[in-house]
């Protein structure tokens, strides 16, 4: 007899993965699909999160006159043209004004409303402002330097209450700050804080959570952790959680997954090697039951609180809590995607 669609992808994608991922012929979201944990969100304006993705993925607007661009891909499955973006935008300065959800859910993120944290709506990147490197070929990230944020309250696939979800973003291992909250993942749909179990998103910063009655990290940070609402958890033991240590790294890959009573924490160096599994285990007392609602964040809180400094390049949230051989799997394609030299806008810094 023959095995049902999903055990076939899956043992395909255990049998290939080595040769596939090296060779970029797969993409994270194929891998997070073919292990039963499909993607419901991909978000990047450096690359396709899917071998067969040829849409855009983000847009510009410029300061000169508020027209409109979508930036697209070199090839399916490839890297951003960014020529689309130098050629549009030659002479004035261009804001990032949406981020493509490259599922098939339609989960864009536009720049973020005012919320209860701050009334006024977020302002949008300097699309600009930062270049990398990612197989060799020039591509701009989106660096986050307060006041700054994107938003989704209407989202379609997005885990709610105490569904299963995982979720990770690649970043800037070196622009960082403690201020609240450099998050991507799942937030309020109201842009209020909701109270504690409210949210699920995965953070990157230097707050330091163990003196806020929260679970913080070891040394000085920065950290992985979990933006659950009303408090950064590093994992569930106060005032510290010893596993979960600093990372040291240029790109960072930082992930985080929940499902009823159980999360995990997982981090490590989006150049090289595997991930740290930084926390797994019970939720902290008081997020026993969570109670997630389904927008999707980028750089802020969920009441849009947004005095964080960041910048992301890549994320994405799922349906489902991965297994561990779909992290490893899909941090090794992160690493095969080849993050390389980061370049800085001085004139848009002075």
């Amino acid at each position: 007899s023959s095995l049902p669609v999903k055990k076939m992808v899956s043992r395909f994608l255990v049998l290939s993965l080595p040769v596939r991922i090296l060779s970029q012929q797969i993409a994270p979201c194929d891998i997070y699909d073919g292990a039963g944990t499909p993607c419901v969100a991909a978000h990047s304006t450096v690359r396709a999160l899917y071998a067969a993705y040829s849409g855009h993925l983000y847009q510009v607007r410029r300061a000169l006159d508020n027209k409109e661009k979508a930036i697209g891909l070199l090839k399916a499955g490839g890297v951003a043209d960014s020529a689309e973006q130098d050629n549009f935008c030659e002479s004035t300065e261009c804001i990032i004004s949406r981020i493509f959800d490259q599922s098939s859910q339609g989960n864009h993120l536009d720049i973020g409303p005012g919320g209860q944290a701050a009334p006024r709506a977020d302002t949008g990147v300097n699309a600009s402002r930062i270049r990398i490197s990612v197989g060799g070929h020039i591509v701009y990230g989106a660096r986050f330097e307060g006041g700054m944020g994107y938003r989704n309250d209407n989202t379609s696939g997005i885990a709610t209450g105490d569904d299963a979800e995982s979720m990770y973003m690649v970043v800037d291992g070196k622009h960082h700050n403690a201020g609240c909250c450099f998050d991507y993942g799942n937030a309020e749909t109201d842009n209020h804080d909701d109270g504690a179990t409210t949210m699920e998103a995965v953070y990157w910063g230097t707050w330091n959570a163990s003196r806020s009655g929260w679970s913080g990290g070891t040394g000085h940070g920065p950290w992985v952790m979990a933006d659950l609402e009303n408090g950064l958890w590093a994992g569930n033991q106060k005032p510290y959680s010893i596993q979960n240590s600093a990372i040291d790294a240029d790109y960072v890959t930082a992930m985080l997954k929940g499902k009823a009573n159980k999360w995990a924490l997982k981090g490590g160096d989006a150049q090289v090697g595997p991930l740290k599994k930084l926390f797994e285990g019970e939720r902290p007392l008081g997020y026993t039951k969570m109670r997630k609602q389904g927008a999707i964040i980028l750089g802020i809180g969920g009441d849009n609180s947004n005095s964080a400094v960041g910048t992301f390049f890549e994320g994405v949230m799922t349906n489902g809590y991965a297994a561990d051989a779909t992290d490893d799997a899909v941090q090794a394609n992160i690493v095969a995607a080849k993050y390389g030299s980061v370049h800085l806008d001085i004139q848009n810094i002075l």
